[in-house]
This record gives structure tokens, sequence and C-alpha cells, in this order.
């Protein structure tokens, strides 16, 4: 996430005004769903197996697909992961864009990389609430939708994990969100 923050600052020095920041989780979901409810946009996972998930291909990569069309030689080796959708030896991330975007146009919202949000990691408020913040201490920060070399399930809107805002790996990345920054106190 440290990456990611300072990836930020240096993009607002270079372009005064852009105000990108990481979104909160709720920004995150609310642009994953693009106003549906299933667990993608398209709907409801079909789970065929820990790799296979039929209705994601069009949508993401994830482990299942994610050796489709590889084409670097220092790949993930997957030829040992269980109940692929597609059998492959080597896998990786891919290029944005190569699968369908949701309706508001965003591509690879589910799937490529787990992306950071603002917001730390932890248990939900009880009951309905309306934008949700995260706890409001802990080090751990939310992650969300999935990874080129995860299983089928955690490919979802309502997929998340949490890291530490020092962890680095191939599986996770940033998505930028441009404006009003979050309020103080939502996170530091």
């Amino acid at each position: 996430m440290g990456d990611c923050q300072a990836f930020l600052a240096k993009l607002d020095q270079l372009v005064p005004g852009l105000g990108t920041r990481l979104p909160t989780e709720a920004e995150w979901e609310h642009a994953c769903r693009a106003g549906a409810t299933g667990a993608t946009w398209l709907g409801d996972l079909d789970l065929r197996g820990e790799r296979n998930a039929p209705n994601l291909d069009a949508i993401a990569w994830y482990g299942g697909n994610s050796g489709v069309g590889f084409e670097l030689a220092n790949g993930y080796d997957s030829s040992k992961w269980s109940e692929q959708q597609y059998p492959h030896k080597r896998a990786g991330t891919h290029p944005v864009g190569k699968k369908q975007p949701n309706p508001l146009g965003l591509h690879d919202m589910l799937g490529n990389v787990w992306e950071w949000c603002e917001d730390r990691y932890g248990d939900y408020a009880a009951g309905s609430v309306e934008d949700p913040g995260g706890p409001p201490s802990g080090s751990d920060r939310v992650s969300r939708g999935g990874s080129w070399l995860g299983n089928a399930r955690n490919v979802r809107a309502a997929g998340r994990d949490g890291y530490s805002p020092a962890f680095r790996s191939d599986g996770l990345g940033c998505r930028l969100a441009r404006g009003q920054a979050v309020e103080k106190g939502r996170s530091p």
C-alpha cells in the first residue's frame, strides 16, 4: 500500500489538482457491482471446482484462466493447481482491458490483482450501514476483488482480505479514485 500511496503522491505532483487517492471499501464495491446485486456484475458464481467458474472467464483473470495467453517465461508455476478451468503450466497478471468491462466501463474490477482500499481491515459494523467505514483502529488494510492466482470463490464483488500496508505481492495492486479526500479519522 505504501508503494501505491507514493505513486499517488507523485502523480498529484505531476498533475496538480488531480486529487488521486485510493477508494474507500464502499466506493470500490459500488464501482465493482455497477448496480448489480450478485457475486459479479454478470450474476452469481457457478463454481465447478476450486479454480473453475466459467462465468468469470469473460470478465476476470483468476487461477482457472490466468495461464491462458500468458506469454512470459518467468510466470508462476501453475502446473499443480487443482481444478483449473483451463489447463495451464505458467500463469501471471495480464494487461488490463483484455476482459469485458462492467456496465460502468471499468475493466478488471474482479481478478488480475487484489486492489488496495483506504479502509482498515476488520469486521463490518452490525446492521445495515450506508457507506460503512473500516474500524477506527488496526494496522491491516482492505484489499478487494481477488487475483490471477486465487481460487474462484474469492473473485467476487464481496471478496475481501486484509494485509499489512508494507505487504508486497505480484497479486496485489491499486485502482485510483479521484475527488474529495476521505473524511478525517477514516484512515490516516
